[in-house]
């Protein structure tokens, strides 16, 4: 094989932040962040609370638009395109806390995600998936989400976006207030949907699982990069020398 084919072959990165900078109103929250999740890896972003891990994500998904740098998802650039081009081109963005419609029932918060990602005609499958994937949610399916636990909770907004496989997940601080056998189970899902061709960029504050299930590590420190490189090289060093700052 030719080093032109090679190369040709050789699929974009899901994502690329290239310089990014970002901000709310006057302050200021991220400074020059240049990031990369190549076509099927894994990243851990890790910090302590208050650095820019959830502007990262924000960016990453098309919810916060940088002030300065690029943004591109698998080749194209979407600098300052709308959310919905994110998804549009495969970005599902699990954010922090438990984002269900607390009124309506299991199923009627996944028919919702899935008639727009399916079609109606999609839906019938899609809700077969979630709750094979999610026993405890098909065993609630008619129960409102704002009743479900928090553990619960956070299964159902995940299988929102999981069950159609993105291209890229953006997901942030998904342990974070979760009993330790749910956490299990969420990282469980992701390492299966990892399996399955979709990359992560995982941001999180603990970090045992993000180490376990990630190939990279990018740690954040007052909205810049303080070190990035493999997660066997991360180690308690590395980590605690960022987190002991703080």
């Amino acid at each position: 094989m030719s080093e032109a084919t090679t190369t040709a072959a050789v699929a974009p990165p899901a994502l690329v932040l290239d310089g990014v900078s970002a901000a709310y109103g006057p302050f200021k929250a991220l400074f020059g962040v240049t990031l990369t999740v190549a076509s099927g890896e894994a990243v851990a972003l890790l910090g302590p609370n208050g650095v820019g891990k959830t502007t990262v994500a924000r960016v990453a998904s098309g919810l916060v638009a940088p002030t300065d740098g690029s943004v591109w998802v698998e080749g194209v650039n979407l600098t300052g395109a709308p959310a919905h081009r994110f998804a549009r081109a495969g970005v599902a963005h699990a954010p922090e806390g438990r984002s269900v419609f607390a009124t309506l029932s299991v199923e009627e918060n996944l028919r919702l995600a899935f008639r727009r990602s399916a079609g109606r005609q999609g839906v019938p499958a899609a809700l077969d998936r979630a709750f094979e994937r999610f026993p405890a949610l098909g065993r609630r399916r008619g129960q409102l989400a704002g009743t479900l636990s928090g553990g619960e909770q956070r299964m159902l907004s995940l299988a929102r976006v999981l069950v159609e496989g993105p291209t890229l997940l953006v997901a942030d601080e998904l342990s974070l207030g979760l009993a330790p056998i749910i956490v299990d189970e969420i990282y469980a899902e992701l390492e299966r949907l990892r399996g399955a061709g979709t990359s992560l960029l995982i941001v999180e504050q603990h970090v045992a699982h993000a180490l376990e299930l990630c190939d990279r590590v990018v740690l954040l420190e007052r909205g810049a990069i303080a070190w990035e490189g493999p997660a066997a090289e991360a180690g308690d060093r590395v980590v605690a020398e960022v987190f002991e700052r703080h």
